[in-house]
């Protein structure tokens, strides 16, 4: 068999293909953007919020002991940048604390403005921690080694917070002033941002922790079975609630016989010891009601000296 075509036949060919396609059959061709980000659901980005919401409440007791001085958080702020973003609103010059997250691979960032670290160096000190006004200068290595026993604080009641997702061990790798000179993350890459308010006194600053969103996206499973926990533990509180809430429910409860018809003459001159005959015999049970539905079907019985109905069947309704 001869496996070579002229151009004529393989012309003959390529139309009648074109004409079966039909003018329309054309692919639609869309533009990918390597530098846009991969977003991250938002059912898991409430449940990051939860996760360091936890994070910062604790926070808040553990450095007001710590510090011996009232300390108040308050999470900002939660959202999905770039790493090049993230730097770009630091200032300069900074306190930066670049963070390994053991077992896994990839690097944290942890930011604290100059007037938030100087006011905890003060208070670290034995200071009241009062200055307004902030070296501007980059950090010692003095003062890196005080602040890297501020973080073990940090960083302790930040993997507590993450305990409910995964086992991470969050620690300092290297403290920095000026972050540009490291390049621990891709300038593109996305990062999930973090802001607390840090407010000691009266003094205030941000404190901005970056997490690099593979990292994240990496314990997917885990948050979705977060999640799920999440929902079973708030479907048995919303029945626990509603249970507590009915026990203070008024109902109406009627026990009745069905009797004849009187004229009402007879019923308004009706006095003690008069009789009145019922068609219902005196065997036949009385009818328990609640909210005007028949419930029970029972008789009147004495109890303690009180008159009683006592339950003996349950009436079934029938459905539709």
């Amino acid at each position: 068999m001869n496996s070579t075509q002229s151009s004529e036949e393989t012309d003959a060919v390529l139309p009648s293909a074109e004409m079966e396609a039909g003018p329309d059959s054309d692919p639609e061709i869309a533009l990918f953007d390597l530098n846009h980000l991969d977003r991250i659901p938002k059912s898991q980005l409430r449940a990051l919020h939860l996760v360091h919401e936890n994070f910062v409440r604790n926070l808040g007791s553990s450095l007001s002991a710590y510090l011996r001085s009232y300390v108040a958080l308050n999470l900002v702020s939660l959202e999905q940048i770039s790493y090049a973003e993230f730097l770009d609103g630091l200032s300069f010059p900074t306190c930066i604390a670049y963070l390994g997250l053991n077992p896994y691979e990839g690097t944290a960032v942890l930011e604290l403005n100059m007037m938030l670290m100087f006011t905890f160096m003060e208070l670290l000190m034995g200071s009241k921690g009062r200055s307004s006004v902030p070296a501007q200068r980059k950090i010692t290595d003095i003062e890196k080694s005080i602040m890297q026993t501020l973080l073990r604080v940090v960083l302790q009641d930040l993997a507590e917070a993450w305990k409910s997702v995964a086992q991470v061990g969050f620690s300092v790798q290297s403290l920095a002033s000026e972050p540009q000179l490291m390049h621990v993350l891709d300038p593109a890459e996305a990062v999930i941002v973090i802001a607390v308010d840090v407010r000691i006194g009266s003094v205030s600053g941000l404190m901005n922790l970056a997490i690099p969103s593979i990292f994240i996206k990496r314990l997917r499973h885990k948050f979705e079975q977060l999640q799920q926990v999440r929902r079973s533990h708030a479907n048995e509180h919303d029945q626990a609630h509603l249970a507590s809430v009915m026990l203070g429910v008024n109902l109406n409860f009627e026990a009745f016989l069905e009797g004849g018809e009187i004229p009402a003459r007879t019923l308004l001159d009706l006095k003690a010891g008069d009789v009145l005959m019922f068609d219902q015999s005196v065997e036949q049970k009385l009818k328990g009601t609640l909210n005007g539905q028949e419930k029970w079907l029972g008789g009147i019985v004495t109890k303690r000296d009180k008159l009683v109905f006592e339950v003996e069947d349950a009436v079934e309704h029938k459905t539709a």
